[in-house]
């Protein structure tokens, strides 16, 4: 069955639940942990653009940023479990629950809808001396590869280190506050390289200002089709940032079922597919909540056997 249908099947059958009475009564708020500019704040804002007229109620992004997602799970934690606090997660927030930190277990996050599952694109200034991944882990072998991150512990860090230690090279990391700090400061070549998603690189890579090395993925992407995957290149290495929407344990089911039927219609907005095809994504990253909570528990395994591997976490 193709994505356009399996969407309007979910819509359909969402559409034909009765709705709680009065909510929502109030603002949703959406809680992102990274600063304004990058990938997830890009792609809560174009969510948004299609759901308000969903819920008929303001809803507004609201950044909670630092700790790798700390900052953000304590203030989600702190409000009622309402249905009016969603929380926008990546991997970031599952390595950070895997290595015990902060107040939230793994069983307090509750799907939504999944809004994008966006790979780690290795990507290095158009300029730089690095044609090749190759060219790059060379250099890591020299010297440390001074590698952007978001925060330390994020995805983009543990696909890095990952990818150095399969290829035996070195890395430095250097962290931001964000993807749109990574992107600012790989232009003006404070860093040698990043693992950035291609939401937050390709407008760089079309007007010639990033180039693209691999792709951490099984597959090559369509919008980037002359890079190739990691996997090719020899590294059994695969990462991305999978962006989307949960509440915590405990909120109302009828309120959840409200929930994601307002996401799902606003990421089924022409908007929001536009913003996925602009991105060199396409509407398979959309997902509701059964498919996304199910992912969710399996990106948390994978994250915390990835920092088993590499020392972040005790046996």
């Amino acid at each position: 069955m193709s994505g356009s249908w399996v969407m309007a099947a979910v819509l359909s059958q969402l559409g034909c639940q009765s709705e709680p009475e009065g909510f929502p009564s109030r603002p949703i708020d959406v809680i992102t942990h990274a600063s304004p500019g990058g990938g997830t704040d890009a792609t809560a804002r174009a969510m948004l653009a299609g759901a308000r007229d969903a819920f008929e109620v303001g809803m507004a992004v609201v950044p909670k940023v630092g700790g790798g997602g700390l900052v953000a799970m304590s203030y989600v934690d702190g409000r009622a479990r309402d249905g009016h606090t969603i929380m926008g997660i990546t991997p970031t927030h599952l390595f950070a629950i895997a290595r015990g930190q902060g107040p939230l277990t793994i069983e307090d996050l509750v799907g939504v809808a999944r809004a994008t599952d966006d790979p780690i694109v290795v990507m290095v200034r158009a300029d730089s001396d690095f044609d090749t991944l190759e060219d790059l882990v060379a250099l890591g072998k020299q010297r440390p590869i001074k590698w952007g991150t978001t925060q330390i512990g994020s995805v983009d860090h543990v696909a890095g280190a990952m990818l150095a230690k399969a290829a035996e090279t070195s890395l430095s990391v250097v962290p931001f506050g964000g993807g749109g700090e990574i992107v600012t400061n790989l232009m003006g070549g404070n860093i040698d390289a990043a693992g950035l998603n291609l939401t937050e690189g390709l407008d760089s890579i079309v007007r010639g200002s990033f180039r693209a090395l691999a792709v951490m993925a099984s597959r090559r992407m369509d919008a980037i089709p002359e890079v190739p995957t990691t996997l090719e290149l020899g590294y059994d290495v695969e990462f991305a940032t999978v962006r989307g929407y949960v509440v915590l344990s405990g909120t109302p089911e009828d309120r959840l079922r409200v929930l994601e039927a307002g996401l799902m219609k606003g990421l089924s907005s022409p908007s929001f597919q536009s913003y996925l095809e602009g991105a060199g994504l396409d509407r398979q990253s959309v997902a509701a909540a059964s498919e996304w909570d199910a992912q969710i528990d399996r990106m948390y395994e994978r994250a915390h056997a990835a920092m088993l591997e590499l020392g972040m976490v005790e046996p």
